[in-house]
């Protein structure tokens, strides 16, 4: 069972899950949209078990004390901002980083910036954002699959999402994710300012530069039946990361990995974490 602490940062208090002994190795877990700290429930649990020092927060905009109302305080690099002040507050110089939809966007953000704190990273279905960002540009299956995006950037994505008692904002989840963790998602997002805020994560992304290689050791755990995420950047990951890499695909899997598949993803992670220990 997880434990529920608040990390003070410069920015703001963070709400978070945490499990393990202080002393354990740090793990930091990020979650994507639109869902919380809890996603990683299973994966808390396990690692907690493997004597590792977990922490899931919930993310900027996700915590209610950390919720600016700016567009321009969701750019990636205040969202990789939030991840350093965490680890610091947590007295954690190298950390081991593990992300999911957005959370692993801002994963491989701070992995290629900051390779000095990153142990490893575990990216859990989006890819390397370089090659994410020229598929967006350029091949018409992403294209397809992202065009999600600007509906969500849209003035109105607040209100179609959450009228009907949150009908959309519901269907989003398939029939993958534990009813008891949309109802909780659903609870979180329904506050003053709360999907406003995750929305504002689509609003501010516009992945105009690149990041750059990844140096650390790095798992990226990719599903085929992810609607969001198609293979032409999965597949591209590969030339953009220069340290060890590994590449996991998971067979008839959602995008929704962490709560549809937790016992594959829990092993994958467990084994890259024994592999680098460094």
């Amino acid at each position: 069972m997880a434990d529920y602490i608040q990390i003070p940062t410069p920015a703001g208090k963070f709400d978070a899950l945490t499990s393990g002994p202080e002393g354990g190795r740090p793990v930091l877990l990020l979650h994507g949209f639109p869902e919380a700290a809890v996603q990683w429930s299973e994966q808390l649990s396990v690692l907690g078990e493997a004597e590792c020092h977990a922490v899931a927060p919930d993310q900027r905009g996700y915590s209610p004390g950390v919720r600016p109302e700016q567009v321009a305080d969701y750019r990636l690099e205040e969202l990789v901002g939030d991840v350093l002040a965490i680890a610091d507050h947590l007295g954690w110089q190298r950390f081991d980083l593990v992300g999911h939809d957005w959370g692993a966007a801002v994963s491989w953000a701070t992995a290629a910036a900051h390779p000095d704190r990153v142990r490893t990273l575990t990216a859990v279905s989006v890819p390397h954002l370089d090659p994410f960002a020229q598929a967006v540009r350029e091949d018409e299956d992403q294209q397809q699959r992202s065009a999600y995006m600007q509906v969500f950037r849209g003035s109105g994505a607040e209100r179609a999402l959450l009228e009907e008692n949150a009908r959309k904002l519901r269907q989003i989840y398939g029939h993958v994710v534990p009813q008891h963790h949309i109802d909780d998602y659903v609870q979180r997002l329904t506050e003053p300012g709360a999907l406003t805020a995750a929305l504002n994560w689509y609003r501010a992304s516009r992945f105009n530069g690149p990041i750059g290689k990844v140096a650390v050791p790095t798992l990226y755990v990719w599903s085929t039946e992810d609607v969001a995420i198609g293979s032409t950047a999965a597949l591209a990951t590969e030339h953009h990361v220069c340290g060890p890499y590994r590449f996991e695909m998971l067979e008839d899997v959602s995008h929704w990995i962490p709560e549809q598949a937790p016992e594959e993803l829990n092993r994958f992670i467990l084994e890259h974490l024994l592999e680098h220990q460094d």
